[in-house]
Parts: C-alpha cells; sequence; structure tokens
C-alpha cells in the first residue's frame, strides 16, 4: 500500500501501537502460559498480567476490579449484556426494553432478536436532528416492565456524544438497568463512563490494542449483581459468562493500550480538534453539510455530505490519498443509506452519501487536507445560485 495514503478510519479500528505490539509478542512468545493453570509459574505469571489488566480497566471507568470480563470486543459484550439479562426479565415479568435507532448492529440484532423470537417489546427511539438522543425522552418511555435501556455512548458515524452519564444517574434510582456500548468512546471520552453505568462493553481495537480483545463492565448496584445468566458454556472462566481459555496477550495488549491513551489524552484531544478545524476549514471551498451536532461530538469523527456527489464515486476517487469509509465498517459493504442519518430524519440522498473522516492525530502529523477539498470542489458542479 501507497505510504502517502492518510488513513482516516480510525472508527473502523486502529493501527495496534508498536509498543502494543511489543508487548503481545512477549506473552506471545516468552510468557506464554495459561491463566488457569496453577501448577507452575508460566501459568502463575499470566494470572498476575491479567488480573493487573482487570484492575487497571476497571479503574478507568470507577469500577471494581471484580466487575470487569474479557471478552472478544464490544459485539459481544453486548450480547452478553442483552442477551444475558433476557431470562431474568423474562422470570420478572419484566419485557421491555428501551433503545435508540442509531444504535450498533451489534445492539440492535440481539435485541430484534428478543424482539422476534422471545417476545420482548423494544422501543427504537429516533433521534433529533443533531443525532443526539435526550435522556428525557428516554425517561419518557419508562415503564414499571422496563428491564433495560441499551444507549451508544459515542455514535460511530457521526461521532454525536450520547447523554449517558445523565441518564445513568436518573436510572440509579429506578429497576432498570442501563447499557451502555462504548466502544467508540472509551478512553476518548472518560468522565461519561464513569457515572453509575451498569454494563458497559469497550472494544480494544479502537484505542491501539489488536483486534478480538474487548471487556464487559457488570458494575453492581450496592451488594446486588447484576442478573446475568451465560450465553456460552464451558470451562467456567470470567465468574462463567464467558467461558474459554483466556488470551492472555490480547488482554495484556488491551491493558497497555489503555495506559498509552490514559497518559496522552490531553494531548490526542488537543491535536484532535487541531486536525479537525484544519479539515473543516478546507472543506470550506466545497459545499458540504456536516451530520450530528458539533457541540456534543468527540473531536476527532466527522460526517460530513457533499452537494450533488456520490459517496462511492468519491472514495473511489481519493483512495489513492486517504483511507475513509460511508459509515461502519460492519454494513459498509451493503452500499445501503446509512439508518443512523436516515433516523436523524436526513434526506435519502444525504443518508446515502454521508462520508465518515476519523482520525487519530498522531499518525497523520503531515496530512494536508487542502488538495482533498480541491478534488471535491472540482467534482461538484457549478453552483448555480438555485
Amino acid at each position: 500500500m501507497s505510504a502517502v495514503v492518510a488513513y482516516l478510519d480510525v472508527a473502523a479500528t486502529t493501527r495496534v501501537d508498536p509498543r502494543v505490539a511489543n508487548v503481545v509478542l512477549h506473552w506471545m512468545t516468552e510468557e506464554f502460559g495459561n491463566a488457569g493453570s496453577r501448577t507452575h509459574e508460566y501459568g502463575a505469571q499470566a494470572k498476575r498480567a491479567v488480573q493487573q489488566a482487570r484492575s487497571f480497566i476497571a479503574s478507568t471507568v470507577n469500577a471494581k476490579t471484580e466487575e470487569v470480563i474479557f471478552t472478544s470486543g464490544a459485539t459481544e459484550s453486548n450480547n452478553i449484556a442483552l442477551l444475558g439479562l433476557a431470562p431474568y426479565g423474562e422470570k420478572t415479568g419484566r419485557k421491555h426494553i428501551i433503545t435508540s435507532a442509531i444504535e450498533h448492529k451489534a445492539v440492535i440484532e440481539p435485541l430484534t432478536h428478543l424482539r422476534d423470537n422471545r417476545g420482548f417489546d423494544v422501543d427504537f427511539l429516533t433521534p433529533a436532528s443533531s443525532g443526539r438522543i435526550s435522556a428525557q425522552a428516554v425517561l419518557e418511555k419508562l415503564r414499571p416492565d422496563t428491564l433495560a435501556v441499551s444507549l451508544m455512548h459515542v455514535n460511530n458515524e457521526t461521532g454525536v456524544i450520547q447523554p449517558v452519564a445523565e441518564l445513568a444517574e436518573k436510572l440509579r434510582a429506578t429497576p432498570t438497568y442501563l447499557h451502555v456500548d462504548a466502544a467508540q468512546g472509551y478512553g476518548k471520552v472518560p468522565g461519561d463512563l464513569a457515572a453509575p453505568i451498569d454494563l458497559i462493553s469497550i472494544s480494544g481495537h479502537k484505542i491501539g490494542a489488536p483486534k478480538g480483545i474487548g471487556a464487559l463492565v457488570t458494575r453492581r448496584r450496592g451488594w446486588d449483581k447484576i442478573p446475568l445468566e451465560p450465553i456460552m458454556f464451558g470451562g467456567g472462566q470470567e465468574r462463567k459468562l464467558r467461558p474459554g481459555t483466556l488470551a492472555v496477550p490480547l488482554i495484556v495488549g488491551l491493558h497497555e493500550a489503555a495506559k498509552i491513551f490514559r497518559d496522552s489524552h490531553d494531548r490526542w484531544e488537543r491535536d484532535a480538534r487541531a486536525m479537525r478545524e484544519r479539515i473543516l476549514q478546507a472543506l470550506g471551498t466545497t459545499r458540504f453539510r456536516l451530520n450530528g451536532d458539533p457541540t456534543h461530538s468527540v473531536p476527532h469523527i466527522l460526517n460530513v455530505s457533499f452537494d450533488q456527489l456520490n459517496a462511492e464515486a468519491l472514495i473511489v476517487r481519493l483512495k489513492d490519498q486517504i483511507a475513509i469509509a460511508t459509515g461502519s465498517a460492519c454494513t459498509s459493504a451493503s452500499y445501503t443509506p446509512s439508518h443512523v442519518l436516515q433516523a436523524m430524519g436526513l434526506d435519502s440522498d444525504t443518508a446515502a452519501n454521508g462520508l465518515r473522516l476519523s482520525w487519530f492525530p498522531s499518525q497523520v502529523q503531515d496530512f494536508d487536507p487542502t488538495p482533498i477539498a480541491q478534488t471535491i470542489a472540482s467534482m461538484q458542479p457549478a453552483d448555480n445560485g438555485a
């Protein structure tokens, strides 16, 4: 791949930080023990490393060490949280769940399964045109039989931050559990996740860790555990909620990536905002629409639609200069209008042609958006003032 291609798709995945890669390799080739092996030092070392990682990840969201279980990523965490709560809902007659129409498919599809196959009533709330769900809109939908609310932290297509901390404080006094898919927000907006959220899904590969590792935070309410039941069986690891041999190298990699991101967060945020301003300034020479509320957004994600330009044609035209996407990597092969932009009330043409630009500033330090903007402007038909 050409070295001149600027990678602007970190919302899909990030490059593994070289420091993280070195740690992962060490735990693959040197200290390679199974954390479940009790009879030798290799296993004891692995177990200590996992416990240190668990404790650190817990500290980043103001949770207890024992409240963190390791998974393969946010998709698995979402499934354990939502499908794992379902039996409790069925036993107690609480089969109502509130979510939003802008969730990732990793939340929408498990909830659709519960609705279509297990008789759950699921409310999919639509956001304002800003892309934000109001906490009040969620609270107005609460019923005596509401088992859970599932609301993402940061939208993966627009970068809009949802009011999960506000909602957590208000739901804590109710029997309704709050699940937050924090795949895009973990590490970036850390204060929100310190709120009393019951269930938090984390993905490592959004912050420089390898793909295939994540976590689920299951925060107690006082002495009461979240009443989750496993959706897989065999071995009893991770408090029987996620059985299977622990991926020690990946867990240690997540630990290292989370430490690096925490320590560099202030600089990351400052530089990401500066890059955002440079991109928007350059795009001022084009006719574009910014999709999503800029006052409630993470600094490193932009979603834009360009007047009279097809997004796929634009991606092809720019593929030798920048790597960008139309939206979620999980659904990008379908070439259908974004369900997120449609839920925001945007017209079908805008929803079908939204482009997502997302970056880590340290990886695109020399990126100049001006030539990209010039190419886009040259592709747009002349504005006749109509």
